[in-house]
């Protein structure tokens, strides 16, 4: 059996790390093809649009707890999935904004009724999506 000389040694791990940095820069070129796995472009979109978005709630204490009650309702409701007890309320005197996705149409309705119901149904504006399958 041949021994390895030190030199040797050193090559052949030189070309380890070579093949390691190479292989670790394929991967990273394959990941920036792929899209960002959050919903950055959805927000980005709309905070664009001239409708209210969550950061653009005011902190007015009747607008607060008519979202706390909308949101306590949608979160007791267990025949909701997550995506239907997460939804984004927006409250904006008094005006009520549902945004996000959710499973079926029927998911929509509830949580729109839900609302409707707290909030008065002329004072909801749902821009709820059913989230294809």
């Amino acid at each position: 059996m041949k021994r390895l000389t030190i030199k040797a040694l050193f090559a052949q791990l030189v070309l380890l790390g070579s093949l390691g940095t190479l292989w670790a820069q394929q991967d990273a070129n394959t990941n920036q093809d792929q899209p960002a796995a959050d919903n950055t472009k959805v927000n980005q979109r709309d905070r664009n649009k001239s409708e209210p978005t969550a950061d653009q709630q005011k902190e007015t204490p009747a607008d607060r707890q008519l979202t706390q009650q909308i949101r306590k309702a949608l979160v007791k409701d267990k025949t909701l999935s997550t995506y239907g007890r997460n939804i984004k309320i927006v409250t904006q005197n008094g005006m009520v904004t549902l945004k996000g996705p959710v499973k079926s149409e029927e998911e929509k309705q509830a949580i729109e009724a839900k609302a409707a119901e707290i909030a008065g149904s002329d004072k909801v504006t749902s821009e709820i999506q059913v989230a294809s399958k």
